[in-house]
């Protein structure tokens, strides 16, 4: 019998009073510049974060969606929320009948854009926050506007805010120093390199927006956003100086020294703003900013002037040093020791059926805590059973919570942060007697995430090039997924990671794949309302060894650094080749070798034993 969801589903949030406070907004001129036709509310924060804090979550607030991907509009009349298909079924289930989903990716989806110009009236005006919208996106969505007879304005003070009722305070938690025998180069050689490009490209000043940036080269971590070890700054470098803006209370003595040391100037976060735009006009030369940073940092730039364009410390943070390199295969050998620990434990549980959802994932940050360098979890953990893995950024929750049995796939998407580095790793599991067809899902799956790993490719070929090797035994049959196949990973910091991705969608700022970037491997097949496969791993690239080098360029290929055993009940091995065989293999052996030894040390004997017979050759 399959087992039932525990409690009720989650009640959709009623958004008709809060989508008439702002439609009168709206019109209001002490909040808006003129009156606009529609409102547009993006999902980041000033700094285009992907995960944000609580007091930065407008558009789940308006559209009660919580995803952390989306953007809503509202016109006078209609609200609409465009989000990509990891979320299709969970935006489904969490927005109430005054929005229309919008499916991004599927071919009949209209664009942001193209849509308002269907929905308005002609000469009508668009308003957004122009710190929360990236100088690209607003560039694109103006344009598109313009082209239908339309314009978009910025509206200063956020309509959202006006509204939200409660709305928690920004996060001001202290910020530390990251010590040299994690981060493996000091903030004083980061800032010679980086104004070395600064150089290279005649940019007097480089502006730094993303908070993972700021983290990076100032050698600093923090904890105002959850899962994500950053704070809110800005940063600013010129040949001569290094500013940070950040509030006072976020530095403690310690950290004052240490940015004393290291010559960064501390300047008040609010007076960010207003000093860059003072500070331009003393500067000869270009100003570097990311064209990913917001609408409002760019536009305070004057054109002549402004180099939009990826930051060099986005892709200076993107290629690990040796020591980076090492703290991340590190920690990611411990927590496959916490893996272990925990899919052994599970197995045990699951015929009992006394285990849910979220006791299990509270289980598995028991074992990871006990870890050294442990800090906390690189995200919720995504521990889904059933239907529930169907909803590919599942996040269990007391009304949708289910029990763990042996009648239904079970998918864990989890990671940890540690001081050397950052973890994400995906296992599918069936606990009792897997069907064909999950078995068949499951092998293609795997097959397609072989493939990726096994590639050889040139230095600096895109990523988006690489995503059908992961889609193709999917392909075959008719079957694919939604999200990308993968993304960068931080040492330390954000569990996404770019500028570099693999992905079926264009990356235009992707530099191109590089020696010892880290990105993940992660294709996956979802039957909504029945199971979800996903099967993700953590590989560096590294040099490949080939007869040939066309014109010196250089080929690369992927090494594994996670080291968590495949389920093996849930392979159809007829569907593998000799050659994917091999690779699962010897796969399987490295993870017997290398985790297998660090149980044994600490005592594990159950848990190895697990990883033994989950690792047993197969063919």
């Amino acid at each position: 019998m399959i087992s039932k969801v525990l409690g009720s589903a989650m009640p959709r949030k009623n958004t008709s009073q809060l989508l008439k406070q702002l439609r009168l907004l709206m019109h209001d001129h002490n909040y808006v510049p003129q009156t606009i036709h529609a409102y547009v509310v993006p999902s980041g924060d000033a700094h285009q974060s992907e995960y944000i804090a609580p007091c930065d979550e407008r558009r789940a607030f308006i559209c009660g969606f919580t995803g952390s991907a989306g953007t809503a509009i509202v016109t006078t009349e209609k609200a609409a929320m465009w989000t990509d298909g990891r979320y299709f079924l969970q935006a489904t289930q969490e927005m109430d009948d005054n929005w229309k989903l919008m499916k991004q990716g599927v071919p009949e989806t209209l664009s942001e854009g193209k849509w308002l110009c269907n929905n308005l009236n002609p000469d009508s005006v668009v308003g957004a926050n122009p710190f929360l919208i990236d100088a690209d996106k607003w560039q694109e969505l103006s344009r598109e506007l313009h082209n239908g007879g339309h314009s978009l304005v910025a509206v200063m003070h956020d309509l959202v805010d006006q509204i939200w009722t409660g709305q928690p305070a920004r996060p001001c938690k202290p910020v530390f120093p990251l010590d040299i025998k994690y981060t493996g180069a000091t903030v004083q050689e980061k800032l010679t390199e980086l104004r070395k490009q600064m150089k290279e490209e005649n940019a007097s000043m480089v502006v730094l927006t993303a908070l993972d940036e700021v983290a990076y080269i100032y050698n600093l971590r923090g904890s105002d956003i959850a899962y994500n070890p950053v704070f809110f700054s800005y940063a600013l470098v010129t040949h001569e100086e290094a500013y940070l803006f950040i509030d006072e209370a976020q530095c403690p003595s310690a950290t004052k020294a240490f940015l004393q040391e290291a010559n960064i100037i501390r300047k008040p976060y609010g007076d960010f703003m207003e000093f860059i735009e003072k500070k331009i006009k003393t500067e000869p030369n270009k100003v570097w900013v990311s064209n990913k940073g917001s609408h409002a940092v760019n536009e305070v730039i004057p054109k002549e002037k402004r180099l939009a364009k990826v930051t060099p410390v986005a892709v200076m943070k993107a290629i690990k040093n040796e020591t980076e390199i090492k703290g991340l295969r590190a920690c990611h050998l411990r927590d496959a020791v916490a893996l272990c620990r925990f899919f052994c434990w599970l197995e045990g549980e699951a015929s009992k059926g006394t285990q849910t959802e979220i006791s299990a994932a509270d289980k598995l940050q028991t074992f990871r805590e006990e870890l050294e360098d442990f800090v906390g979890l690189s995200f919720e953990t995504i521990s889904s059973i059933g239907p529930n893995g169907a909803i590919i950024h599942y996040k269990p929750r007391p009304e949708t919570d289910r029990k763990i049995t042996t009648e239904e796939l079970y998918l864990c998407d989890s990671g940890g942060q540690y001081k050397d580095g950052t973890t994400d790793v995906t296992r599918t599991l069936h606990f009792g007697t897997p069907t064909q067809f999950e078995r068949q899902c499951f092998t293609r799956v795997l097959k397609g995430q072989i493939a990726l790993a096994s590639a050889i490719f040139p230095t600096k070929i895109k990523g988006n090039c690489l995503d059908t090797l992961a889609r193709l035994a999917l392909w075959d049959v008719g079957l694919d997924y939604s999200h990308g196949t993968g993304h960068g990973v931080g040492m330390y910091l954000n569990v996404h990671e770019g500028p570099m991705g693999i992905s079926w969608r264009p990356m235009p700022d992707d530099p191109g794949l590089q020696e010892n970037m880290f990105l993940s491997d992660e294709p996956g097949y979802y039957e909504d309302n029945k199971f979800g496969i996903r099967l993700e791993n953590i590989v560096q690239i590294v040099r490949a060894e080939t007869p040939h080098n066309h014109r010196n360029r250089g080929f690369l290929t992927f090494k594994n650094v996670t080291m968590v055993p495949v389920q093996i009940k849930m392979i159809e091995p007829s569907m593998l080749t000799e050659k994917e065989v091999k690779w699962l293999n010897n796969y399987h052996a490295e993870c017997r070798e290398q985790v297998g030894k660090l149980l044994l040390q600490q005592g594990h004997k159950e848990a190895y034993d697990w990883l033994v017979k989950q690792t047993e050759p197969i063919g």
